[in-house]
This record gives structure tokens, sequence and C-alpha cells, in this order.
């Protein structure tokens, strides 16, 4: 609480201790009619335990406003001061322990009380004699004088409550009154037409009573309409609040695809049929769904923190690699908890790799401890990686995916949901929803010669078949990849449409591609390394796929493709089951001259030099997925 606000808060409870000790004398000096203030008091107590509770505020105003107002009007000033700081006691019993602190407990009974007992004083010093013998007038004479007691009271209760929440919370006291107070008159204006029937009815005629009864359908409408309006706000926030939930969702999930290179599809087709197998598997509840739609697309948000040369690494993560990797799922959530989800999204983002053995990550859970949102994403995220081409690995059949889930039933992953998991799969005989499962597959190693040697030329005929005879015969021999880079040179430069060549071999520790041979004598002279991912060069390092017609400004430096007057490029990666060795890449000064014939040359030399890289690598096909 800020210094004004203490200052405030405390002022209130000393002139309320004055008004309630004044009260109390003046009941004990003269004590009221037993039975009806008794009767007050009781319902006071009972119906303050119903309370109108303003949303995002510490504020609440009770229901038992109505026998305060009745106590002060029928009885006195000082049995309404009284009464309705009993009524502010009550309403802080309903409070949290951790907000029921001294204080606001002293001023919810202090307001009250110094709001009713003024408008009483004031009532009474407006009141006339015996109004109600005066017939109609006489009516419309107290409905005036209650009327100015009802608006006193609303007053001086909610804009001393403002003045509090205002000098706290450091806000302009008009905007806290208008946007948490204001329509809270239907509270008192009601208890004082209660107030009004409870003195009149048993003295006037049908008539007149028939008009005092009246106002009480136009008040139950201005109530209802009010409350009707409140509740459409709400769902208005909560609309536009949902959308911004999304947009958030889809903004991070658009970053998380940019940086790890997966497109957005995978994340797109893990949403699909995580929704799907979550309505198999039996989860019903409805922010459950939506947290496991929403996880779906932001399971790994927390790659954003993780070096790119590790993220993207082409290949098995060291031990310290692998730890740094693990830490996306804590930072995910972490990442993720400074927005107010409606549903369950962090535990499923936190937890999306804990095994349910108990030997995953961050926190070691096990079983069913595991967030069901999270052991189904975990199953459907696994088969979709596995079954599309990554940069440290190529994609699988869906046969063989499907086996490493079975593999790992029971250990990694929840046996129900993958035997459930693989009944939908049988139902939709193995159909993928992703495009690239239609596309024909690319052979899980480097291309091998035969191919290249059955590449036909627009002309129908088969490019030269000496150059990769020598090839063949003459690389395996040599030592060095610059050495092979100018054999490669000079049995391909009358095969490719090229004006100059590039060797880039792979420097595992700096993640990095190195131009080991140069064809031009400047680009041997200016040509710096390529981190691994950048660059045409880097992008085919990275991803293993082949670039044709590229633009050579996206890596050669300092202007040098200018120079050089190079306007296409054609890269391809040279690997040794999974490891990257080497990336080829063919400049022409000429605007895309480069075919699928040449890239498939190129991809036969590509695997010459593979060949002669030494024995493959095993790489685990997993470590990001």
């Amino acid at each position: 609480m800020t210094r004004w606000a203490r200052v405030f808060v405390w002022g209130v409870i000393v002139v309320g201790a004055i008004v309630v000790t004044h009260s109390i004398g003046e009941l004990l000096a003269a004590p009221p009619p037993p039975p009806l203030w008794a009767i007050l008091m009781t319902l006071t107590a009972f119906t303050g335990l119903a309370t109108l509770r303003i949303p995002g505020m510490q504020i609440s105003f009770s229901i038992s406003d109505t026998f305060s107002i009745l106590a002060a009007l029928l009885v006195g000033p000082a049995a309404g001061a009284v009464t309705a700081a009993l009524d502010g006691l009550v309403l802080s019993c309903r409070m949290l322990t951790s907000r029921r602190t001294v204080p606001r407990v002293l001023f919810n009974m202090a307001c009250p009380a110094i709001a009713t007992w003024t408008s009483a004083e004031v009532f009474l010093v407006l009141a006339t004699p015996d109004p109600l013998a005066h017939g109609f007038a006489g009516i419309v004479t107290l409905a005036g004088q209650l009327a100015v007691f009802g608006a006193l009271d609303f007053a001086l209760t909610t804009w001393t409550v403002a003045a509090a929440v205002a000098l706290d919370s450091r806000s302009r006291i008009v905007m806290v009154w208008r946007q948490h107070c204001m329509g809270l008159w239907i509270t008192y204006f009601g208890g004082v037409f209660a107030a009004m029937l409870m003195m009149a009815l048993d003295r006037v005629s049908p008539t007149n009573g028939l008009l005092l009864i009246a106002p009480l359908p136009v008040l139950l409408y201005v109530a209802f309409r009010h409350a009707q309006a409140r509740a459409q706000d709400q769902i208005q926030h909560l609309g536009k609040m949902n959308k911004v939930y999304v947009a958030a969702i889809e903004a991070l999930a658009q970053a998380v695809d940019t940086k790890d290179q997966v497109t957005h599809d995978h994340v797109r087709r893990v949403q699909t049929q995580s929704m799907r197998l979550a309505r198999a598997v039996g989860v019903t509840d409805e922010h459950v769904i939506e947290a496991i739609k929403a996880a779906a697309l932001l399971h790994d948000v927390g790659k954003i923190g993780i070096p790119e040369h590790i993220l993207n690494k082409p290949g098995r993560l060291t031990s310290s690699e692998f730890e740094i990797m693990k830490q996306h799922a804590a930072m995910g959530a972490e990442i993720l908890s400074v927005i107010d989800f409606p549903y369950p999204l962090v535990p499923i983002v936190r937890h999306h790799h804990e095994n349910w053995d108990g030997t995953g990550y961050p926190d070691g859970l096990a079983g069913e401890a595991i967030p069901i949102g999270a052991r189904i994403l975990q199953v459907v995220d696994c088969f979709d990686a596995l079954t599309t081409d990554r940069p440290y690995r190529r994609r699988i059949g869906d046969t063989e995916a499907l086996q490493v889930l079975v593999d790992r039933r029971g250990t990694m992953y929840d046996p129900r949901i993958v035997d459930i998991f693989l009944s939908l799969q049988a139902e939709s005989d193995g159909a993928r929803e992703c495009p690239a499962a239609e596309e024909p597959a690319r052979p899980a190693r480097g291309p091998v010669l035969p191919r290249a040697l059955e590449a036909r030329g627009d002309d129908g005929a088969a490019p030269p078949l000496q150059a990769f005879y020598e090839l063949g015969r003459i690389v395996p021999g040599l030592g060095s990849l610059d050495a092979i880079g100018e054999k490669l040179w000079a049995h391909l430069r009358d095969v490719l449409p090229a004006d100059a060549f590039v060797v880039y071999g792979y420097d595992g520790e700096a993640h990095a591609l190195v131009p080991r041979f140069c064809s031009a004598a400047e680009m041997r002279d200016r040509h710096a390394r390529i981190a691994l991912g950048e660059g045409l060069s880097g992008w085919v390092g990275a991803t293993g796929r082949a670039m044709i017609n590229a633009d050579p400004r996206l890596e050669l430096p300092d202007g040098i493709s200018a120079r050089l007057g190079l306007h296409s490029a054609l890269a391809v990666a040279s690997m040794v089951g999974d490891r990257l060795v080497a990336v080829l890449t063919f400049y022409s000064s000429r605007d895309e001259p480069f075919s699928e014939t040449h890239c498939r040359v190129a991809e036969a030399a590509a695997a010459i030099v593979a060949g002669a890289a030494g024995p493959a690598a095993v790489v685990d096909a997993t470590h990001a997925a």
C-alpha cells in the first residue's frame, strides 16, 4: 500500500471509529425496539455471506446493504451505523486470508458506517412529519427524501472505496469509480425502495400501494439488464483475449519454425494428429483439448534460446550439446508462463520430453504423473519427425517409424496411447497428412553414380561417361579435398555450364563450411568460410538438399559475383550416411543455365567425393525429434 493510501485508509478508520462509538453510546442511552433491530441485525449477518465481487479488483459489496439501510431509516442513524459496521465485518470474514489485514477489515467496517450514519442524519433533517398522511403528494415527498438518502449513501461509500484504490494503484479516482463502482447504484436504491415499502404499505390505500410497488419491476429489469451487459462485456473480452492468444501462439510458432529448420506444416500436422488422438484416447475436457491444440504449435518454443549450431547440427549431439538442447522444454514453459493462458498449456510444454519410465527431462516425471497432453504430443511429434526430412537426417518410412514407437512403448511412451495411435494409423491405411509423403522418397545416402549416368539431357542424350569413369578411378587415391576439387573441375568444366567451382569442406568443430578448392584465383584470395545454414551452400550443407539456379550473391562477399559476372549457382551436398563431408558449388555467368540433368551429374560427383571420404558414420536419427 502506498503512503498516501495508508494515510487515507487510517483517516477513514478513525472517523468510522468515532461514528460507531458515538452510535453505540446513543443506543445504550436510548435502546431501540428490541425485536425490530434484532431481526435486522440477524438478517444483516446472514445475508452478508452473499457478496458482489468486482472482477479484477479487491472490492466487494454485500446485498445485506438493504438491511443496514432499513435499520437507519426505521430505527435511526445510530442503529444504521452499527448495523453497517457489522455488515462490513461479515464481509471481511469472506475475504481470502492473505487479503484479510487489520487495516482492511477496519476500513470495511468504517466506510459503510460513516456513509449510512451521514445519509440517515441528512434524511432526518429533510424529513417532514408523517408524509404518508398527505396521500399521493406525501408518497412523492417521501420518495424524494429517500432518493437523497440513497444517492448520498451510494456516493459516500463508492467514492471512498474508489479513492483508496486509486491512491494505492496510482490511478485516477474517476476512472476507478466509473469502471468498478458506478454500476452498483442498484444495490443502494433497491435497499431504499425496500425501506419505503415497509414504511408505507401498512398506511396507504390499495391504489397508492400499487403506485409504490410499480417501480419494483423496473428495478428488476434494470438490475437484469446491467447484469446482462456485464456478461456481454465479459464475452466480448474473452473473444478478444482468445484472438490475442491465437495471434501470440501463431507468432511464437512461426518464430520457432524460422530458427529450427522445420516447416510450418510440421506443427500443423502434429496439431491435427494430436487433436485426433486426444479424442480417441477419451479426452473430453475442452480446456485440455485447447491446451493440446496450442501446445502442438508451441511445444518447442524454448528452442528460440538454443544456439543454432546445436539446434540444426547435421549429426549426433555431444553430451554437452545434448544437455544444452534439453533446456528447451523448461525454457519454453518459462517463456509461456508470462502469458495468462486460460487452459493448462504450460505443463504440456514443460513435460513433453518426460518418459513413461521416469528417465526423461526436465523433472523426471513417470507414468500418469506426466500430463495427458504431453503424453499424446510425444507420440505424434515423434512419428511426424521420423517421417520427415530434418537437417541432421533423412526421413524414414511409416512402417519403420511405427516400429520405433512400438520399441519405445512402455519406456518412453504411454503404452495405451501408442496402441491407440497404431490403431488410428491402421484405420487410415498409413495415409499421411504430409504433402511430402506423396513425393518420391529420396535415397537415405548420397546419390550413387548409376543414377547420374542414367540421367538424360533435354535432347535425350546421356552426359559423357568417360569423365565419371576417370573420376571414379582417380579420386579415391587423392588425399585432400583441394586435390579432389581440382580433379573434379578438370573433368566437369566441359560437362556442366559452370564458369567457377568451389569445394567447401565441413569443419565440424566450427560448424562451418571452409573453401578447400576454388577454381578462380580471386575467389581463393577473398572467399571466407560460411556458417552452416547460411548462404546457399550453408543451407545445402545443413539440409542435404540441392539448390539449382540460386543467386550467388547470397554468399559471395565483397561483390565477387559482380566482378566475375556470376548470376546462377548449383550446389549439392556430399554426405557419408548422414554426416556432411563437403558441399560442391558450381557458379555460372548465365541466368538459370542448370537443369535437373546437371544437378544429377553434380550429385554423382558428390557421391564420388563421399566414397573417397571413408566409412559411413552412424548417427542418431532422432536426437531432436
